[in-house]
């Protein structure tokens, strides 16, 4: 304690000694005091009038021991001076104060890991402004509190002074960052249907094995647990588990402060399925058969609220569309414990006639109102519709512009109007990326992209996309305009090129093109899409000895392709329908006939069906494919026919199909048709979920063939086999999720092949982002 404060203390201890201790002093000196006049010392930047405000002391009032300590408390609690004095002198009060310094600049020492760009922006003290201990230490405590966000739970920060002449300090925050405090072990308690290892899949928090600690580790947020919290509610709710409960979600750090435990304790209850399914009708006018009709949900299913709600949602849009204003439905549930279900009647009623009086958007610094407000399927004066709200504010988050997106309601001018109030917080939703990638076809490549997804605040989406390999280059530009006419339709734009070194096969191809898009939805899980491509492409250095049928093709030289074509696509595997698996079946038609010189019909379709099964540790996975291309004027060229390149495993790129034997180079030639299955299952292999290792099994069989012109070779030679061959093949798969990108390593056999087929027993493919 300086003397300036010990001088202090004991000027108040003198002045209520005389207030206890009578005896020492008369009556007058040792109960009250009275000054005819105030003395200021010691003050610069605080003028003597402020400090007499602060003090309150009225000239000539009799005062009290008491009084003069509540002043002095007074100018104190101030916080503009670092000592404060009240000494009595006969008739005058002296105040002598000595002012805090000014903040001449503030610097953060030792920090390494976050950067002063990312720290001093959370600072309240600011330089040419009073020092305030206070603020500095609470400072102090933000820049700790960052570094427990990034893990750094040992880190320890100082505030300290400098001073400088003219009253005037440097603040220096001392940071000591420690080390990151990682997640060692996620345990489950109460967890019956389903393992810790399936639960340690579902939370953003990861634990952190060997490699991840070399490499990238995985710290605790304590933010994060909530967050964690909520994708357990939503996992379980989603698997019918309607009593579902978390007791406990705790993280408990070490003795030695290195390592976290997190634990949640959680109540699963049963899960349900739903039972019978009806609808009624409490409304003139809404005939309960017609709601049932539109129902799509059936008895057997595992109760889900998504699929509740996209229900009601479905009969609500079929009230609209028959007329019916402010009607709600409302899924009344009766619970069948014993049976393990849930009988789902969906009452159509008469809602309150409210409306909606006005939308008001607030903390869109970039994006226009208009992006947020076609969120809403309402606008002003149509009835209020909790639900929709809330779909709407789902909406707003899933646009992936907004960090924060808070939708409320509240009353507006009158009892029958509603105010929706919507509050959002921008994040960045650019991004500049560097990548590399391997693949025994393609060799090393890297690319470089550019994407932002809110073009100018307006929602818009552009590309630009630059790869290079051993054997290829492209580049692209794409642009999409999601609200197209001010509807649900997409428009898309991209320009393209590419060249391409073909594997076994000694010829290049090179191409140019634009394709412009529309696509909207026709149905809750279904896309409707429209394109037209305009491509220039020809083949290029076809090498001596090569296929007759390759010279003759590209003979024909620089080809143009005008077509239109369009794109049905089915998929459920996001819509909550089915949490354990989903459906995609995606068919599409390309009609080359609008000019050109090529004139085709190419056809092409995909389905693909996967289910997770043994508590979701093993997920099974079919897919088939298949394409066709009937050309109407002309012979198809490589550069239009399939190859099945990695459609069928065990074999190289272009290592199978219709093949030229009687040429030197053996060329691979490509089909007009194709077709594939593939069957793959998914499990783990006891390895410690943190690792990100699982295995695999495959079997794959499947065709390439037909061709225009089979006559290949020097003339007379035998013509090309190009017919329906199968091919398949079985193996294992390693995959790993490293921190340098997702790893896959096949190990695979042929079963069925031609003696002229080109094999590849072991596959790795990797890709990252940087």
């Amino acid at each position: 304690m300086g003397f300036s404060r010990v001088k202090t203390a004991l000027t108040c201890l003198f002045l209520a000694v005389a207030v206890v201790c009578p005896a020492t002093f008369t009556p007058a000196q040792a109960q009250s005091f009275s000054f005819s006049n105030v003395s200021i010392e010691g003050n610069d930047r605080v003028d003597a009038a402020t400090i007499i405000a602060f003090a309150g002391i009225a000239r000539g009032a009799s005062l009290s021991a008491g009084d003069l300590n509540d002043a002095y408390q007074r100018v104190v609690r101030s916080g503009l001076f670092e000592t404060v004095e009240l000494v009595p002198q006969g008739s005058t009060l002296l105040i002598r104060v000595q002012e805090y310094p000014t903040v001449n600049v503030i610097n953060i020492e030792g920090n390494k890991r976050i950067k002063d760009e990312t720290l001093l922006p959370l600072i309240k003290s600011q330089s040419r402004r009073v020092y305030s201990p206070a603020q500095a230490e609470a400072d102090a405590r933000i820049i700790a509190d960052a570094y427990e966000n990034a893990g750094r739970f040992a880190a320890t920060v100082e505030p300290r002074i400098i001073r400088r002449n003219g009253n005037r300090v440097d603040l220096v925050f001392e940071v000591r960052e420690g080390g990151v405090v990682e997640v060692e072990r996620i345990s489950f308690l109460g967890n019956r249907a389903y393992s810790d290892r399936r639960l340690r899949q579902v939370v953003n928090t990861k634990q952190a094995g060997f490699l991840r600690q070399l490499i990238s580790r995985d710290t605790f947020v304590a933010d994060r647990i909530e967050f964690d919290k909520q994708l357990l509610r939503d996992f379980y709710a989603s698997r019918g588990f309607i009593d579902f409960q978390i007791a406990d979600a705790t993280g408990e750090i070490t003795r030695e402060r290195d390592a976290f435990y997190v634990t949640f304790t959680i109540r699963e209850g049963q899960s349900f399925k739903v039972g019978r399914v009806s609808a009624s009708s409490e409304v003139t006018g809404a005939d309960a058969a017609e709601f049932q009709d539109a129902l799509r949900l059936r008895p057997g299913v595992t109760y889900s609220p998504s699929v509740i709600d996209a229900n009601i949602a479905r009969l609500e849009t079929l009230a609209l569309r028959k007329g019916l204003d402010f009607v709600r439905v409302d899924p009344r549930i009766t619970r069948n414990d014993r049976a393990g279900t849930v009988d789902i009647d969906f009452a159509v009623v008469r809602g309150p006639r409210v409306f909606v009086e006005r939308i008001d958007i607030e903390g869109n610094t970039t994006t226009l109102d208009a992006v947020v407000r076609r969120q809403f399927k309402s606008v002003e004066g149509d009835p209020f519709n909790p639900r929709e709200i809330r779909q709407a504010a789902e909406r707003i988050r899933a646009l992936g512009f907004f960090s924060k997106a808070d939708v409320n309601a509240e009353q507006g001018s009158g009892p029958d109007q509603v105010v929706v109030n919507v509050n959002v917080e921008e994040q960045p939703t650019g991004s500049l990326g560097f990548g590399a990638s391997y693949g025994q076809d393609a060799g090393i490549g890297f690319n470089i992209n550019f994407s932002e997804q809110n073009f100018l605040g307006r929602g818009q989406s552009i590309a630009v996309n630059v790869t290079t390999a051993s054997s290829s280059r492209a580049a692209s530009f794409s642009f999409g305009e999601p609200a197209f006419l001010g509807r649900d339709l997409r428009f898309g734009f991209d320009v393209f090129y590419s060249e391409t070194d073909r594997d076994n096969a000694r010829y290049n191809t090179r191409s140019i093109g634009i394709r412009p898009s529309l696509s909207f939805p026709i149905a809750e899980n279904t896309r409707f899409g429209l394109t037209y491509r305009l491509e220039q492409s020809e083949i290029k250095g076809v090498a001596s000895g090569s296929s007759a049928i390759l010279f003759a093709e590209q003979d024909v030289g620089s080809q143009l392709t005008s077509a239109v074509g369009y794109a049905l696509t089915y998929d459920t595997r996001k819509s909550g329908l089915n949490p354990n698996g989903g459906v995609l079946l995606r068919f599409s038609q390309e009609f080359a006939v609008l000019g050109g010189d090529l004139s085709y019909v190419s056809t092409s379709a995909l389905a693909l069906a996967e289910r997770r099964i043994l508590n979701e540790e093993v997920t099974l996975r079919a897919i088939f494919e298949g394409g066709a291309i009937n050309m109407t004027k002309g012979d198809s060229r490589v550069t239009e026919r399939f190859f099945g390149n990695g459609k069928i495993r065990g074999f190289e790129a272009n290592g199978y199909g219709p093949r030229d034997l009687a040429s030197d180079n053996e060329d691979a030639l490509g089909g007009n048709f194709f077709a594939v299955m593939r069957f793959e299952a998914e499990f783990p292999l006891g390895i410690p979920e943190e690792y990100g290792i699982k295995g695999g099994v495959f079997f794959d069989v499947g065709s390439v063939w037909g061709l225009d012109n089979a006559n290949g070779g020097p003339l007379g030679a035998d013509p090309v086999d190009d017919g329906f061959n199968l091919r398949s093949s079985i193996g294992v798969s390693i995959f790993w999720d490293t921190p340098v990108g997702p790893l896959r390593f096949n190990l695979a056999r042929a079963l069925q092949k031609e003696d002229y087929d080109k094999e590849r027993t072991f596959d790795l493919t990797i890709s990252t982002q940087f």
